[in-house]
């Protein structure tokens, strides 16, 4: 009798199972044992002589790049609130949907860009190396004892967490492409020695190694889900959605948006309306004609020129700096009337499509700055007045120039959902 029970429940425990798994639909980290398009086990192994079936690699959801902060896409209004002092009218309002994103927390900074040049030098042509190297000289002023800045500034360790200037759009959009491959480098070497093969790799293209390493070793493939998408910039519309913040203004489940910010942060004021730090500057920028930075005894933002990448309050996004320290490239080529040719989902304009540099051409005697190799760049710096903190507010320049007021940071791609 006892033997007939416990055959009962075996009987209905498997019925249960067999239903719980007919009702399971497959995830991305949990496809299955079979293809729900052709019913072939993954992976099964052949008649002989035959290939072994297609087979689907393990994937957990993949670690977050180093620095990264996520950031929630969604329907937002771009463009300018600002009063357009400029008369350019190259930002209008308009409607968009930015998918969800990784951005860098802070700046790319000196100790990141020497970190850079290190392996460049170890692992790279000279060439290459001296490319990478930052126009220091930006800081040299025919007028200014900026001097000291030339020499110090990138090397030297008080300025080590300083964002990086004097790069160019070329040169950051190349660090993007060393950061990718370096942080893939190290997550397929932790891969291989918990898989227990491979050997370890020394340099980045594998130069100076003590062995080659094998082939499973030099690289992993997309589909095995232990590689991050490639590091980059940041759109425009990302770099303005995310310095927005607009998560922070909303009440839970409210799907209208009924707040805007002139600034990464609530309010008109540039001050801190709240705490210990009640009256302290939310940016480092140039708060009039000669003051940077206040009077000694009393000094407000404190810098006189770029900050540590972390002194200011972040966003609500969690992001620091996204107005004032020093302006960031974006991936835009520039033309004004960008807000009216672009997309509605994920806006970007890599090139002149629709609005070709000939529009812009020298005929009749005028010279036009605007061409397919400027480049946009946004957030406003040390050296800049509150007019440029606003996220709206837009600028170009060409993207083999670098100054003392522009840096960068990167982003990646969310994969996958976007919540």
């Amino acid at each position: 009798m006892n033997i007939n029970k416990y055959l009962s429940v075996l009987v209905m425990g498997a019925l249960v199972l067999a239903s719980c798994s007919r009702d399971r639909r497959p995830t991305s980290t949990d496809p299955g044992w079979e293809s729900t398009a052709t019913g072939t086990e993954y992976g099964m192994e052949g008649e002989e002589g035959e290939e072994a079936g297609f087979k689907v690699a393990d994937y957990y959801e993949p670690p977050q790049g180093p620095g990264l902060v996520f950031i929630e896409g969604g329907r937002t209004t771009l463009g300018s609130m600002e009063e357009d002092v400029a008369m350019t009218r190259d930002n209008i309002e308009r409607t968009v949907t930015v998918a969800s994103f990784y951005m860098d927390e802070a700046e790319v900074a000196n100790i990141h860009w020497l970190e850079y040049l290190h392996y460049l030098k170890r692992d790279s042509l000279p060439e290459i190396y001296e490319a990478a190297l930052p126009d220091t000289t930006v800081w040299s002023r025919q007028l200014s004892f900026n001097d000291p800045y030339v020499t110090y500034y990138l090397r030297y360790p008080g300025f080590r967490f300083f964002p990086v200037v004097g790069v160019s759009w070329l040169q950051a959009t190349n660090y993007c492409v060393w950061r990718t491959d370096k942080v893939n480098e190290n997550l397929a070497r932790e891969h291989n020695e918990i898989e227990g093969g491979g050997s370890r790799r020394r340099g980045l293209f594998g130069r100076k190694s003590a062995e080659e390493p094998t082939e499973e070793a030099s690289a992993l493939s997309i589909e095995s889900g232990y590689v991050l998408p490639n590091y980059r910039l940041p759109t425009e519309a990302e770099w303005e959605y995310a310095a927005q913040a607009l998560i922070g203004t909303q009440y839970t489940e409210d799907e209208n948006q009924n707040n805007r910010r002139l600034y990464p942060w609530d309010g008109h004021q540039l001050r801190n309306p709240h705490g210990k730090k009640m009256g302290q500057f939310m940016a480092n920028f140039k708060r009039g004609r000669g003051d940077y930075a206040g009077i000694a005894g009393s000094l407000n933002d404190g810098a006189m020129i770029t900050d540590y990448i972390y002194n200011y309050p972040p966003n609500d996004f969690g992001l620091y700096n996204m107005a004032g320290n020093v302006n960031e490239w974006v991936q835009d080529v520039y033309r004004p009337l960008s807000y009216e040719d672009v997309e509605d989902l994920n806006p970007f304009r890599r090139d002149g499509y629709q609005d070709p540099a000939e529009n812009y051409d020298t005929n009749a005697g005028f010279h036009s700055l605007i061409n397919d190799d400027v480049r946009v760049y946004k957030g406003g710096s040390w050296k800049d007045v509150a007019y440029w903190l606003s996220p709206g507010t837009r600028r170009f320049m060409k993207q083999d120039s670098s100054t003392a007021t522009i840096g960068f940071r990167c982003a990646m791609i969310s994969t996958g959902s976007n919540n």
